[in-house]
């Protein structure tokens, strides 16, 4: 018997692959009257930290630098500096907002290494809780993500603007 798992809100981010002269990220740095409704969390000149519309678990963070460089030896000394900071805070946040037990962090770099924007390099931070990988994405390949996107947003940025 096939069982369909609806999820019409992937069609935005499948659409938006296709559309490589559009970069999610450069759009939130140059409109910043739009942070709440695209999730920006907290910026500085040379970065940002926002939540990942295609969570894996809830409270999961891309903290992306400013300038759309897909390289990691193209970032100066100062950039590189700040995302490591952002991604120091975004911990600290994650941990008052979420109280997670551990925390995956990584880049995807490269089409092929699993980046969805492969022009823009950004990190991942992923909030874990012990025995959150569950029967439904082993047997059913589907995630459960425990929290809206917004509820999320509130209580990691109020832990943030805390820190």
């Amino acid at each position: 018997m096939i069982k369909n798992l609806w999820a019409p809100w992937r069609m935005k981010y499948i659409n938006e692959l296709g559309n490589s002269g559009d970069c999610f990220l450069c759009r939130y740095f140059n409109s910043p009257q739009d942070d709440a409704d695209n999730f920006v969390l907290w910026r500085t000149q040379a970065s940002l930290a926002c939540l990942n519309r295609f969570p894996y678990t809830n409270g999961h963070l891309l903290i992306a630098p400013a300038e759309h460089k897909s390289d990691l030896a193209d970032l100066t000394h100062t950039e590189m500096l700040e995302l490591i900071q952002m991604l120091t805070k975004a911990q600290q946040a994650l941990k008052q907002a979420l109280n997670p037990q551990g925390f995956n962090v990584g880049m995807n770099l490269g089409r092929c290494a699993g980046a969805g924007l492969p022009d823009h390099l950004h990190f991942h931070i992923v909030p874990r809780w012990q025995g959150d990988t569950n029967f439904m994405a082993i047997t059913g390949e589907v995630r459960v993500i425990p929290q809206d996107l917004a509820e999320s947003y509130r209580a990691i940025k109020a832990a943030a603007d805390a820190l």
